[in-house]
């Protein structure tokens, strides 16, 4: 086996085990029922959520990246895109002049919703996403709105890496709808409650300018096809 079929197999071993143990969080010991929502589903519809295609033809910066954030991984997956764009601008590259992409995808789909789902769905727990600032299992989206000051680096000083401040700077966020379905189906199944008003929920506090894709992996393939550069954030 070479190196980048070992690097792959434990990618993969990875993920498993951060739904296996995302679904223990909340007793959710099989994620088929999701799965298979997800197979035997609708589909995809643009008319309900706009056609991302459209979201990745506004890709047309000099500087493209895109930032892959499968879980959650401290302040990591929105102070990199904030060092990228202050990279740029060190270098007398203007923000306008820069293409970031975010993709929400896996257990990080919680950071798209807004602060009333974390705590209906208890998505601290579920998702394994922690407070940075309490290391707590977090109530609130951390990272939407932030207050002044809340995120400071040694020797930086305060970092805008709120969803909504790096919108402002032109980050253009996505989130994954396989993993949406499969969450909700699975924590309908453990609840009683049917996958597709769980989702349909979240779909209501979604946060503004983030835009639902098929799938992470789809987003990152044609994130790549307008020449992004791949970082994985976490």
């Amino acid at each position: 086996m070479n190196t980048n079929d070992l690097n792959e197999s434990t990618n993969r071993r990875n993920f498993l085990g951060t739904l296996a143990t995302g679904a223990a969080a909340v007793g959710l010991t099989s994620f088929a029922p999701g799965l298979s929502a997800f197979a035997t589903g609708s589909g995809f519809d643009t008319k309900v959520y706009g056609d991302p295609e459209d979201f990745f033809d506004k890709i047309n910066g000099k500087h493209r990246v895109v930032f892959d954030s499968p879980r959650p991984h401290d302040i990591y997956p929105f102070a990199w895109p904030r060092v990228f764009l202050i990279s740029n601008v060190a270098m007398k590259s203007a923000e306008k002049e820069c293409s970031v992409v975010v993709v929400l995808r896996h257990a990080s789909i919680c950071y798209a919703f807004e602060d009333k789902m974390w705590s209906k769905y208890n998505f601290g727990k579920v998702f394994e996403a922690p407070d940075p600032a309490t290391k707590e299992p977090s109530v609130r989206n951390p990272f939407w709105k932030p207050k002044d000051g809340a995120y400071v680096i040694p020797g930086v000083g305060e970092v805008k890496i709120g969803i909504d401040q790096l919108q402002k700077s032109g980050v253009m966020f996505c989130v994954c709808d396989a993993a949406m379905t499969v969450y909700s189906s699975a924590i309908g199944q453990q609840t009683g409650q049917s996958g597709e008003e769980i989702k349909k929920d979240w779909l209501t506090a979604l946060l503004p300018g983030i835009q639902p894709v098929p799938s992470g992996v789809w987003a990152l393939g044609r994130a790549q096809e307008k020449k992004c550069a791949y970082i994985f954030a976490g």
